[in-house]
C-alpha cells in the first residue's frame, strides 16, 4: 500500500540521508527498544504473573515466529530458555 506523497517521501529520504550511519543506526535501536517495551506490556498485561522465561518465550515468537517451523521453534526456545 502507498498512501505517502512522493514529494512527502523524497524529502523524508533526503532527510534521512543527511544523517550519519551512526544517527540512523541509533534511531533504528531506539525504535527496536520501543517495540520491544510494547511487545513486553503486552506480555504482561495478558499474564500478570508472568516470568521471565514467559516473557523470553513471548519476545522471540512476537519477533520472528513466523520466520521458523514449529520444530525449529521448539529447538530455539529449548535454548533460550536453558531447558
Amino acid at each position: 500500500m502507498i498512501d505517502t506523497c512522493p514529494f512527502i517521501e523524497s524529502h523524508f529520504l533526503e532527510m534521512m540521508m543527511k544523517k550519519s550511519g551512526e544517527e540512523r543506526l541509533r534511531m533504528g535501536f531506539s525504535m527496536f527498544a520501543m517495540a520491544r517495551s510494547q511487545v513486553v506490556a503486552s506480555i504482561k498485561r495478558d499474564n500478570p504473573n508472568a516470568r521471565i522465561n514467559d516473557i523470553k518465550r513471548g519476545i522471540f515468537l512476537r519477533f520472528y515466529g513466523q520466520d521458523f517451523s514449529l520444530e525449529e521453534q521448539e529447538k530455539i526456545l529449548n535454548k533460550l530458555l536453558l531447558k
